[in-house]
């Protein structure tokens, strides 16, 4: 598709999107790469340099661009900087997937934009591996927060079949708007603000011979072990943000809050699905600016 054809997709898809909206997607994010065990690892950087820190974490089979519409609202008086795990949005892949390498990655990150003891923000997946480097790099940061992570049982990810195959592992779309019209979650939600779904969407695709197809690899999901003794051996503070409509429900929240050695507390998320950053971004937003230290609301 040409560019100007894209460029006119993009505007109309935007036309209905608050103002609040478009101008934290105006503000674009610095881009950056780096090496972590032979593999490039690319991420976004907003904010001030040397300002307190944050580390946004996506779930799987989803990348950096998740954060667009959430992390410059964060970025008042702080560094904001969110990575794509290898295997998702423009990283590199790897033979083999594992949270614990995935860790390794986000505090890699995080040195390399020298942040100082930040806290890491984990969506679903993203929750695991920021409990996984806390509990292998306890010292790197001043606090985690899970958001509708069920760590007391495999994440939705895991739930998927292992897809990776002999030839293309995903299908190919003859258009990007083909493509963006497809676009799912993982578990599926009905409920998403069609301008952050569409943004999301379009940064979610790589342009490939014949047309467009998804950025991550297959191979991210199913056949990975669980990790539900990670809890236990946590001594950063932690908070989860419980999804009204989520994967964690009351009686898991309860549970998962009993098992790390610092603590965790609870906040709820009226009317989110688990996609809460789709259907309640300012209500995360919000939750987060009271959960985080340093910066500005």
């Amino acid at each position: 598709m040409p560019a100007n054809s894209e460029r006119k997709i993009a505007r109309d898809r935007m036309q209905d999107a608050p103002e609040w909206f478009r101008r934290a997607i105006d503000t674009r994010p610095e881009h950056h790469e780096i090496d972590v065990q032979g593999a490039s690892v690319h991420y976004r950087a907003w904010g001030q340099v040397g300002a307190p820190g944050l580390v946004l974490l996506h779930g799987g089979g989803a990348h950096s661009g998740w954060w667009d519409h959430i992390a410059p609202l964060l970025a008042v008086g702080r560094r904001v900087i969110a990575p794509d795990l290898t295997g998702h949005g423009d990283s590199a892949r790897r033979d083999e997937y594992v949270r614990s390498l995935w860790a390794e990655e986000a505090v890699a990150v995080s040195d390399a934009a020298r942040l100082v003891r930040p806290t890491m923000i984990g969506h679903s997946m993203g929750g695991w591996v920021a409990v996984f480097a806390g509990v292998l790099h306890p010292r790197a940061m001043e606090m985690i927060v899970a958001i509708d992570s069920p760590l007391d049982t495999e994440s939705p990810e895991e739930r998927q079949p292992p897809l990776r195959q002999p030839g293309p592992a995903t299908k190919i779309y003859t258009s990007r708007e083909e493509a963006v019209a497809k676009f799912r979650t993982v578990p599926a939600q009905s409920s998403m603000l069609p301008y952050v779904a569409d943004h999301v969407a379009m940064e979610s695709l790589r342009q490939v011979e014949g047309g467009w197809t998804w950025k991550f690899d297959p191979a991210i999901f199913g056949d990975r072990a669980w990790h539900r003794d990670l809890l236990p051996q946590l001594d950063v503070p932690i908070a989860l943000l419980r999804c009204e409509n989520g994967l964690v429900s009351t009686e898991m929240a309860v549970r998962m809050a009993e098992k790390p050695r610092a603590g965790m507390s609870v906040v709820e998320i009226e009317n989110a699905g688990h996609h809460a950053m789709f259907d309640q971004p300012l209500a995360v937003v919000s939750v987060l600016q009271s959960l985080l230290p340093g910066g500005s609301s």
